[in-house]
């Protein structure tokens, strides 16, 4: 029988995939033999995160890429289907954080978040769709967060833009089901990235908070995506779709 979690031979295109839980991500499908394409602005970090796949055996390029330009999500499907003929998985993990009361957020920075976070995961789900209802098979990975669940006092337009994408997530399974794509979300908690790094800086103690409340005893890692990654863009779950998965170490299910 084949392993159902083999990638070999699958091509992967992972927004924001050259830092944090998207290289997690990244990382972990190469290592199940999937060939990863690293969509992401600043190319000197994409080449460090190819590196670093490569070091570890994998096979990795990258398309320097700003998912909050329309024409540049569709290039990069274009861009991917012209260098290795076929797309298999997208990981819509691209996304930014801007922070504050919402009655002192600028609409700017308001559409800026959503254009990011939701927008272009629209748009590249919706370049792919093509390609993966030519080869009769598809998978895209959104990644949201557990912001989806709950209310954000100071980062209201982010926990918005991430419920939207749950439900985005949902709607792309019902319409592309009977196309065998797969739609699912992953809900990260609290991580171990820059941004978490960031807001230990301006608020201290808010990870040891956290930690205390988290069942797990710690905070998350980037490496702790890659299995369930590898899940969701294989063969193992070609009868999941639809589906919001929190990575929290148990911090949603308590009171």
């Amino acid at each position: 029988m084949p392993n159902p979690f083999d990638l070999t031979g699958h091509v992967a295109v992972i927004t924001g995939g050259n830092r944090g839980i998207g290289l997690g991500i990244a990382a972990g499908l190469a290592q199940a033999g999937a060939t990863i394409v690293i969509a992401a602005r600043n190319e000197a970090v994409n080449e460090t995160a190819i590196r670093q796949i490569q070091s570890a055996g994998g096979q990795a390029s990258h398309c320097v890429t700003d998912i909050a330009d329309p024409g540049a999500c569709q290039q990069l499907i274009d861009e991917t289907l012209r260098r290795h003929g076929r797309l298999d998985v997208l990981v819509n993990n691209a996304g930014i954080i801007i922070g504050g009361a919402p009655e002192d957020m600028a609409l700017e920075d308001w559409q800026k978040v959503q254009t990011i976070n939701l927008t272009g995961a629209f748009l590249c789900s919706k370049a792919a769709y093509p390609a993966f209802k030519r080869q009769g098979r598809g998978k895209i990975i959104n990644v949201a967060s557990i912001a989806a669940i709950f209310g954000s006092a100071k980062g209201a337009s982010y926990a918005a833009s991430k419920g939207a994408v749950v439900q985005l997530t949902k709607s792309l399974a019902v319409s592309w089901g009977r196309q065998n794509i797969q739609v699912n979300a992953i809900l990260p908690g609290y991580i171990r990235t820059d941004l978490t790094e960031t807001a230990e800086s301006h608020n201290p103690g808010t990870l040891a908070e956290k930690i205390a409340r988290t069942p797990a005893g710690r905070i998350g890692e980037p490496e702790d995506f890659a299995g369930l990654a590898v899940l969701l863009a294989s063969d193992a779950s070609n009868f999941i779709t639809g589906a919001a998965i929190p990575v929290d170490g148990g911090y949603t299910v308590q009171i």
